[in-house]
């Protein structure tokens, strides 16, 4: 007897997870696998921020807290929004969630009914797709290449907008590739949706704080998008605070409040000590996670350098995240002993299993002749990844 819904059966794992649990399924055997598939700083919680927790736990912060956040964290955020992106987000239009993923899934189910159309530039984070499907929407891809740095034209915006459009969904800088739209480029496409006033925007800014080249540009501070553009952040990459899963999003004030009506029926307030903690890190000058942005950067640098010593892979330089998007068809067809390598997944599965590199298949993000790789870790991770990763293709015949 099958007791799972329809729904479940058809939501696909995680890709980025599954190849998370495969390395570490590999490492309990005694292998030593280089994890390259998750996006988790290496770096810790910066000490100021994790003061402040400790301080909230001596405050008793221990009861309940509102569904949307503290007013004082709902305060600093809106602050944050006006100070960094020029955003005018009221703090009653502040949703403060168990990491933006909620914030992203709150807001898929406040606004998409089925049939409901939602744009995704391709490559595009591995749960949006599942998100929308989850909740009967259809995802319509907008397929782009190393070529265009993975940036979409204007023109196929306004070719893609159908009366079914609801949702323009996308991340900047970008996870899987790390491409950064400037804000040209967004003024471009802000263009197309003002003439297609029905299509709600939004903009995952999570890698805010992790970005190289120019100004980082918000698409909802563009006055006549303003008021249906959906901005989410949070404290995950820039502040290296994946475990303490804080999130958030600033929303027209209907959009927020139905947000807050979904996040009530599910999780309620996020955790009350990550909250406090999160005031400290917000109000704080960005400045202070400049090193970790450096890092970064000659991290971003090194790999590129080194992928473009592997035959055959194709990559760009993103602006932004920390992630490399090679391109990786030439190796489809090839064969290991008896293995052939079909697709991309085959080729992570099998740099997993003989070069014991964990990467994560683009096809999860709409992009099936590429792979990612991540590169939050440190200098000597990478050299040996790639070392690894050269060593195990020339294998391939």
């Amino acid at each position: 007897m099958n007791y799972l819904s329809n729904r479940v059966e058809k939501l696909a794992e995680s890709e980025t997870l599954a190849m998370a649990r495969l390395g570490n399924e590999l490492k309990e055997k005694g292998v030593n696998v280089i994890n390259m598939s998750l996006g988790e700083p290496d770096f810790t919680t910066p000490e100021f921020v994790k003061l402040a927790a400790k301080e909230a736990i001596d405050k008793n912060f221990s009861y309940y807290t509102p569904v949307p956040g503290y007013k004082e964290l709902q305060e600093s955020i809106s602050t944050k929004f006006k100070r960094d992106n020029h955003l005018n987000y009221k703090p009653s239009q502040i949703v403060v969630s168990t990491g933006a993923k909620q914030s992203i899934i709150n807001l898929v189910m406040a606004v998409i009914n089925p049939g409901d159309e939602v744009i995704l530039p391709a490559p595009y984070w591995v749960s949006y797709s599942e998100m929308i499907m989850l909740n009967e929407g259809k995802v319509i891809s907008l397929a782009t290449d190393y070529k265009s740095d993975f940036k979409i034209t204007p023109e196929q915006l306004e070719k893609a907008i159908t009366p079914k459009t609801k949702l323009f969904l996308f991340s900047n800088p970008c996870n899987p590739t790390g491409t950064m739209y400037s804000e040209k480029e967004l003024r471009a496409l802000g263009e197309v949706f003002k003439k297609n006033p029905q299509v709600l925007i939004c903009s995952d800014e999570i890698y805010e704080h992790i970005s190289f080249e120019g100004k980082m540009f918000s698409i909802g501070s563009i006055p006549e998008l303003s008021e249906r553009t959906i901005t989410v952040n949070g404290l995950s990459k820039g502040f290296a605070m994946t475990g303490w899963r804080l999130g958030y999003l600033g929303a027209p004030q209907a959009i927020a409040s139905a947000c807050v009506k979904i996040q009530g029926q599910f999780t309620s307030g996020t955790c009350s000590i990550t909250q406090r903690a999160a005031i400290a890190a917000l109000n704080a000058d960005p400045v202070v996670i400049k090193p970790m942005q450096e890092a970064f950067l000659k991290r971003r640098n090194l790999l590129i350098s080194l992928m473009n010593e592997v035959p055959n892979i194709k990559v760009n330089n993103p602006g932004g995240a920390f992630y490399l998007f090679p391109e990786v068809s030439f190796y489809f067809g090839k064969k290991y002993g008896d293995q052939v390598i079909k697709d991309a997944k085959d080729l992570c599965m099998y740099l997993l299993n003989v070069g014991h590199v964990a990467l994560t298949p683009g096809g999860a993000f709409g992009a099936p002749s590429y792979i990612r790789l991540s590169y939050a870790t440190s200098e000597d991770v990478i050299r040996e990844a790639v070392s690894r990763i050269k060593k195990a293709l020339s294998e391939l015949k």
